[in-house]
C-alpha cells in the first residue's frame, strides 16, 4: 500500500474552498479524478503516479463534505443532489484554468464526470465511468427495481429516515466500513487503508451532504434553488457525446454488470465497455492499472485527435 497522498493544495472554486492533490507536469494534459461515496482521494494512491509518470497534469479534488474541501459561506445549501456535484467540477476546472480534460470517475465522483461530459461536452476530452451512464433518472426514482436490485439499496432508504441519520452522525466510520466491504467483497483492504480514507469523513459537512445526496434523489427533499436549471437539463437525460471508457466490476455489491448495450442508448460518442472479474464497486484502488491505462487511451485518443 502506498502512502499519503500530499502534499495539498486549494483553490476557491464556486461555492466551496476545494482540497485537491495534484501530480505530474503542469503543462501536460489535464486529468481530473473524481472518487466517490465513502472513499476519498486515496482511491487514486495507485493510479495518480501512473498517470503522472506517463506526463499528464493529475488533479484529484475532494468532493463537497470531504475531506479538506468547505463551503465558503454557511448559507450555502449542504446539498449532495447530482447538480451539485457537476457544477463543482466545473467551477474547478475554472479555478486551475483548466479548459479541457479527461474527466475519470466512479459512484459520486464518476456522476459529476457524467454530468459534465454530458452538459459540458466541450469541457471534457473523454469520459471514464464506472456503472457507465450515471446520471440519475430522478423522475422515475419511485418505480420498484428487481427485489435482488432493491435490497441493494438498503442503506439509501436507510439514510431517507431520521434513524439513519443519526447512525451515520454518530459512528460514520462504522456505516462507511460496513458498505466498503459490502460493496466490494473480494477486496481484501486492511485497517491502515480505511482508517487513511475516513478522516475524509470527519469533514463538518459530510452527514448533512450525505443525506441530502440521497434522499434528493428520490424527490424527497427539494434541491439548492441555485442548481434548478442544471437538474431541469439533468431530468431530461441528455446523451453523452464524448469518447469513453466505461466499466463494471463483477462483484459490485451497488449495481451488478450490466451489458454494453444496456446503456448504450445514452451514449452517442464512441465508447468502449468493460467488464473486470473480482472487483468491486472501488475500481479505481482494486484496480489501478486497468483504470489507468483507460485513463491513458482516452488522453491519447485526444491527442490524435487535435489538429
Amino acid at each position: 500500500m502506498s502512502g499519503l497522498m500530499a502534499p495539498l493544495h486549494s483553490v476557491r472554486a464556486g461555492v466551496l474552498d476545494v482540497s485537491y492533490f495534484a501530480a505530474g507536469p503542469a503543462d501536460g494534459p489535464p486529468v481530473l479524478l473524481m472518487h466517490g461515496f465513502p472513499y476519498d482521494i486515496h482511491a487514486y494512491v495507485e493510479v495518480a503516479p501512473m498517470l503522472a509518470a506517463a506526463g499528464c497534469r493529475v488533479i484529484v479534488p475532494y468532493l463537497r463534505g470531504f475531506g479538506g474541501t468547505r463551503f465558503l459561506s454557511a448559507d450555502t445549501p449542504r446539498s449532495g443532489e447530482q447538480a451539485a456535484l457537476g457544477a463543482d467540477l466545473l467551477a474547478l476546472m475554472d479555478a486551475l484554468a483548466i479548459q479541457r480534460a479527461v474527466l475519470a470517475g466512479y459512484d459520486w465522483g464518476g456522476r459529476a464526470a457524467c454530468v459534465v461530459a454530458a452538459l459540458w461536452p466541450e469541457r471534457c476530452s473523454g469520459l471514464v465511468s464506472l456503472n457507465s451512464y450515471n446520471i440519475q433518472n430522478i423522475a422515475r426514482a419511485m418505480v420498484p427495481d428487481q427485489p435482488a436490485n432493491e435490497h441493494r439499496l438498503w442503506y439509501q432508504y436507510y439514510f431517507h429516515s431520521e434513524r439513519g441519520r443519526a447512525a451515520l452522525q454518530a459512528d460514520r466510520r462504522g456505516v462507511c466500513r460496513l458498505l466498503w466491504q459490502l460493496w466490494s467483497p473480494s477486496w481484501r483492504f486492511d485497517d491502515a487503508c480505511f482508517d487513511r480514507s475516513a478522516e475524509a469523513f470527519d469533514n463538518p459537512d459530510f452527514v448533512d451532504v450525505v443525506i441530502h445526496s440521497y434522499r434528493h434523489r428520490f424527490g424527497l427533499v427539494p434541491g439548492d434553488p441555485a442548481l434548478a436549471e442544471i437538474e431541469r437539463r439533468l431530468a431530461q437525460q441528455p446523451v453523452i457525446a464524448v469518447p469513453a471508457i466505461t466499466f463494471d466490476g463483477v462483484d459490485d455489491g451497488v449495481r451488478s454488470p450490466d451489458a454494453a448495450e444496456v446503456h448504450a442508448p445514452r451514449f452517442g460518442g464512441p465508447r468502449s465497455h468493460r467488464i473486470i472479474p473480482g472487483v468491486g464497486h472501488n475500481l479505481p484502488q482494486e484496480a489501478p492499472q486497468a483504470f489507468a491505462d483507460a485513463v491513458l487511451e482516452l488522453v491519447r485518443s485526444a491527442a490524435l485527435a487535435r489538429p
